[in-house]
């Protein structure tokens, strides 16, 4: 069982370079960076010590290209070491690579389009159909800055911020906790981008439902 707690995670090494596995219990969750304190918080919530984290770099979400082949190489890593390895990606701009390569790999991974989706809950999700909306999660919320604001040349260049977000009409903040502090850092993101602002309470949304039912699966023999 991973070991390490979700608040003594750092934002900036799961950025740039994920998590390493404890190398112990008999499922491995390879996950997004962006994804490891909800995961642990959950592991650890429900006792689940027969499964592991391992996270790739949240970074690469913003080169979707890139995602298929590092998790096609991370499963292959540590196929040895587990019974099952299941991958908490959704499909995160890959444009269904990522779902034939799990499938071809015979490995699961989370269904929807992207973690916006499976935190709202996909049916919701689906039914809002909200084309104009950006949305942030808590650990986009925390690295806005690195993920958005620098990455898209706002930080030199102010005046290109109606060309990349004219089409939005407001920013929806997903949040997984209660905490004021971020809500407050979402709104400030909403106004950087002058955009309308919505908080959606989701807390881990499908995500949780998911995990469980890989958690109580039997292990292939």
């Amino acid at each position: 069982m991973t070991t390490a707690a979700p608040d003594a995670l750092s934002d900036r090494a799961l950025t740039e370079d994920g998590l390493r596995p404890d190398g112990e219990g008999r499922i491995l969750l390879l996950a997004c960076g962006a994804l490891a304190r909800e995961i642990l918080a959950l592991i650890r919530l429900n006792g689940w010590e027969h499964m592991d984290l391992a996270c790739l770099p949240a970074i690469l979400h913003n080169h979707p290209e890139k995602i298929t082949d590092a998790v096609r190489a991370a499963v292959d890593k540590h196929r040895p070491n587990y019974a099952r390895i299941c991958v908490v990606y959704a499909d995160c701009g890959t444009g269904g690579l990522l779902q034939a390569a799990c499938d071809k790999m015979g490995v699961e991974m989370v269904p929807g389009p992207h973690c916006y989706a499976f935190f709202d809950g996909l049916a919701a999700f689906e039914a809002r159909d909200e084309v104009t909306a950006f949305y942030l999660t808590d650990f986009l919320c925390r690295q806005f800055d690195a993920f958005v604001w620098k990455p898209l040349g706002l930080d030199r260049h102010p005046q290109l911020r109606e060309m990349y977000f004219g089409n939005y009409e407001k920013l929806v903040y997903l949040a997984q906790t209660e905490d004021a502090g971020l809500t407050a850092r979402a709104e400030a993101c909403a106004e950087r981008m002058g955009l309308a602002f919505e908080r959606r309470y989701t807390g881990y949304g499908d995500l949780a439902r998911v995990l469980e039912g890989w958690a109580d699966a039997p292990a292939p023999r």
